[in-house]
C-alpha cells in the first residue's frame, strides 16, 4: 500500500521528535564532562593587591594548569563585597563565573542590610573553603601605642578622634570597631574602602591611624616599617608574623579577638553538581600546593 506524503511526512516528524528527546538528556552530560572549554573567571569583592586577590591570583595560576584553560582574576570592587557576590549570583550557572568571598558575604551581609539585591542563602552555593587567613591590628607609626591596651588608652582620651580602616561593613575591622565602643566606651569612627590595597596607603600616609588587614597586605608594609602591628587574632601566632602576639597573649579573649574564618570559592545556585564536584576536586589540590599556603 503506497503511504502518502502527509503520512511520511508525520512519522519523519515522530521519529525526529523521538530522536532529539533522546539526545536531550546527553547535551547536558556532555557539556559537563567537557567543562571547562573556555577561560574560568574567579570574582574578587575587592580592588587588587589585598588578600583576597593575592590568594585568588595563586589559585588562579594552578587551576588553570589543572584545567588547561585560562583562569581570570577579576575585581569587582564596591559596597562592602555586595557588587561582587551580586554578580556572581546573577551569572550563568555554567562554572565558568565563581566567587572568591569572605563570609560576610553570605552570613553577616543579611543582618547588617534590609535588603540585598542577592539572597547569600539561595542564590549562591558552596564550592570549598579556600584557607584560613590571618589578620593584624596594625597603626601608623606616629600612634605612640606599642600594645592593644595602649591603643585602647589613647582612643579613650580622644573621643572622636580615631579612625578604623576596614575593607567594608560587617567585616572583622568593622566588628572590631563596633566592639571597641560598646565594651571599652570609645567613640571611633569607620572608614570604608573597596579593598585592602587602597586602605593600607592610607594607613601609611596617615589619613587613617588604625586598620586592621590580612597579613598577605600588611607585612611587606611592616616589614619596610612603614606600620606597627599591635596584635594577630586567632589562638596562636602566625608564622608570617612571629614576633606579633596575639590578643589571647596580651589577655583579650573575647570572640572578637579569636575569631577566623576561612575564605569560600562559590558558584551560581544551580550550578551543576558534577562542575562544583570538579572544581572542588581541583581546588583542593592547588591550595596544597606551597605557592599558595
Amino acid at each position: 500500500m503506497k503511504m502518502s506524503r502527509t503520512h511520511r511526512h508525520a512519522r519523519w516528524l515522530r521519529a525526529l521528535g523521538l530522536s532529539v528527546s533522546l539526545l536531550l538528556p546527553l547535551t547536558g552530560s556532555w557539556a559537563q564532562s567537557a567543562y571547562p572549554n573556555k577561560p574560568v573567571r574567579i570574582v574578587v569583592q575587592f580592588a587588587a593587591g589585598g588578600g583576597s586577590d593575592t590568594l585568588a591570583r595563586a589559585i588562579a595560576d594552578g587551576l588553570s594548569r589543572r584545567l588547561g584553560q585560562p583562569v581570570i582574576v577579576e575585581n569587582k570592587a564596591g559596597a562592602g563585597g555586595i557588587i561582587g557576590a551580586d554578580h556572581v549570583a546573577k551569572a550563568a550557572p555554567d562554572g565558568y563565573t565563581v566567587l572568591l568571598t569572605i563570609p560576610g558575604a553570605v552570613t553577616s551581609f543579611k543582618a547588617i542590610y534590609k535588603k540585598l539585591p542577592y539572597d547569600p542563602e539561595t542564590d549562591l552555593r558552596l564550592i570549598s573553603d579556600i584557607a584560613l587567613p590571618r589578620t593584624v591590628l596594625a597603626v601608623n607609626p606616629s600612634v605612640p601605642a606599642q600594645t592593644y591596651k595602649e591603643l585602647l588608652d589613647l582612643v579613650k582620651k580622644a573621643p572622636g578622634k580615631f579612625t578604623m580602616g576596614s575593607w567594608g561593613p560587617g567585616v572583622q575591622p568593622h566588628q572590631l570597631q563596633v566592639f571597641m565602643d560598646k565594651t571599652y566606651g570609645t567613640q571611633t569612627a569607620l572608614a570604608a574602602y573597596k579593598g585592602e590595597a587602597p586602605m593600607a596607603m592610607d594607613l601609611i600616609s596617615g589619613v587613617i591611624p588604625m586598620a586592621v588587614g590580612s597579613t598577605a597586605a600588611l607585612k611587606p608594609h611592616i616589614t619596610a616599617g612603614k606600620l606597627r602591628p599591635l596584635a594577630v587574632f586567632g589562638s596562636t601566632r602566625t608564622k608570617a608574623l612571629p614576633d606579633v602576639p596575639t590578643f589571647a597573649e596580651q589577655g583579650y579573649k573575647d570572640d572578637v579577638y579569636m575569631t577566623t574564618a576561612p575564605y569560600y570559592l562559590m558558584a551560581p545556585a544551580r550550578t551543576p553538581d558534577a562542575i562544583v564536584e570538579r572544581l572542588g576536586k581541583e581546588v583542593a589540590l592547588v591550595v596544597r600546593q606551597p605557592e599558595v599556603q
